[in-house]
Protein backbone atom coordinates (compact mmCIF):
# COMPACT_ATOMS: atom_id res chain seq x y z
CA UNK A 1 0.00 0.00 0.00
CA UNK A 2 1.34 3.27 -0.93
CA UNK A 3 0.47 6.19 1.18
CA UNK A 4 0.70 10.52 0.56
CA UNK A 5 3.21 11.71 2.66
CA UNK A 6 0.69 14.67 2.87
CA UNK A 7 -1.56 12.21 4.50
CA UNK A 8 -1.79 13.83 7.95
CA UNK A 9 -2.83 10.23 9.74
CA UNK A 10 -1.50 6.78 10.16
CA UNK A 11 -3.64 4.08 9.32
CA UNK A 12 -5.22 3.23 12.59
CA UNK A 13 -6.35 7.27 12.46
CA UNK A 14 -7.27 6.80 9.36
CA UNK A 15 -9.81 3.69 10.01
CA UNK A 16 -10.74 6.06 13.16
CA UNK A 17 -11.32 9.53 11.84
CA UNK A 18 -12.21 8.95 8.27
CA UNK A 19 -14.70 6.13 8.66
CA UNK A 20 -16.13 7.84 11.73
CA UNK A 21 -15.28 5.14 14.11
CA UNK A 22 -16.09 4.95 17.71
CA UNK A 23 -16.81 3.57 20.89
CA UNK A 24 -20.20 3.35 22.18
CA UNK A 25 -20.27 1.98 25.50
CA UNK A 26 -17.87 0.01 27.75
CA UNK A 27 -18.76 -3.19 29.99
CA UNK A 28 -16.79 -4.52 32.32
CA UNK A 29 -16.76 -8.08 34.27
CA UNK A 30 -14.82 -8.44 37.27
CA UNK A 31 -15.33 -11.41 37.96
CA UNK A 32 -14.29 -12.86 34.54
CA UNK A 33 -11.08 -10.07 34.41
CA UNK A 34 -12.54 -8.44 30.90
CA UNK A 35 -13.55 -4.36 29.64
CA UNK A 36 -15.67 -5.31 26.15
CA UNK A 37 -15.51 -2.22 23.81
CA UNK A 38 -18.39 -1.49 21.92
CA UNK A 39 -18.35 0.15 18.36
CA UNK A 40 -20.82 1.94 16.12
CA UNK A 41 -19.75 -0.50 13.56
CA UNK A 42 -21.05 -3.55 15.65
CA UNK A 43 -17.40 -5.07 16.34
CA UNK A 44 -16.57 -5.77 20.02
CA UNK A 45 -12.76 -4.96 21.11
CA UNK A 46 -11.39 -7.04 24.30
CA UNK A 47 -9.04 -5.84 27.02
CA UNK A 48 -8.08 -8.04 30.25
CA UNK A 49 -8.35 -5.96 33.05
CA UNK A 50 -5.42 -6.76 34.52
CA UNK A 51 -3.57 -5.66 31.99
CA UNK A 52 -4.41 -1.98 32.94
CA UNK A 53 -2.18 -1.16 35.91
CA UNK A 54 -4.75 1.62 36.80
CA UNK A 55 -8.08 -0.43 36.79
CA UNK A 56 -6.41 -3.44 38.29
CA UNK A 57 -7.21 -3.44 41.64
CA UNK A 58 -10.66 -1.10 41.02
CA UNK A 59 -14.17 -2.64 42.03
CA UNK A 60 -16.75 -2.95 39.70
CA UNK A 61 -18.04 0.71 40.63
CA UNK A 62 -14.88 2.18 39.94
CA UNK A 63 -14.69 0.14 36.54
CA UNK A 64 -18.85 1.31 35.50
CA UNK A 65 -17.69 4.62 36.63
CA UNK A 66 -16.68 6.15 32.88
CA UNK A 67 -16.98 8.44 30.37
CA UNK A 68 -16.28 8.89 26.62
CA UNK A 69 -14.43 11.38 25.16
CA UNK A 70 -12.97 14.00 22.58
CA UNK A 71 -16.58 12.24 20.73
CA UNK A 72 -15.81 8.47 21.54
CA UNK A 73 -12.62 8.33 20.85
CA UNK A 74 -11.15 7.28 24.13
CA UNK A 75 -12.92 6.19 27.41
CA UNK A 76 -11.65 7.85 30.89
CA UNK A 77 -12.31 6.53 34.57
CA UNK A 78 -12.23 9.58 36.41
CA UNK A 79 -11.94 7.40 39.99
CA UNK A 80 -8.21 6.24 38.91
CA UNK A 81 -7.90 8.86 36.35
CA UNK A 82 -6.92 6.33 33.49
CA UNK A 83 -7.53 7.05 29.97
CA UNK A 84 -7.48 4.51 26.70
CA UNK A 85 -7.60 5.89 23.64
CA UNK A 86 -9.33 4.47 20.41
CA UNK A 87 -6.34 3.73 18.47
CA UNK A 88 -4.40 1.99 21.59
CA UNK A 89 -7.08 -0.32 21.63
CA UNK A 90 -7.07 -0.62 17.95
CA UNK A 91 -3.16 -1.47 17.80
CA UNK A 92 -3.71 -3.63 20.65
CA UNK A 93 -6.39 -5.43 18.80
CA UNK A 94 -4.32 -5.61 15.74
CA UNK A 95 -0.76 -7.38 17.77
CA UNK A 96 -3.07 -10.15 19.12
CA UNK A 97 -4.58 -10.97 15.82
CA UNK A 98 -1.10 -11.33 14.05
CA UNK A 99 0.40 -13.35 17.07
CA UNK A 100 -2.45 -15.91 16.89
CA UNK A 101 -1.63 -16.46 12.77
Amino acid sequence: MVTSSKNKYDTLEQIIFEQGLRILGVHAYQELNLLLFVLNNGKVLRRKIDTLARLRDANQTVLDNYHLIAGGVGVHWPDVDEDLSLKGLLKAEFSMQAMAV
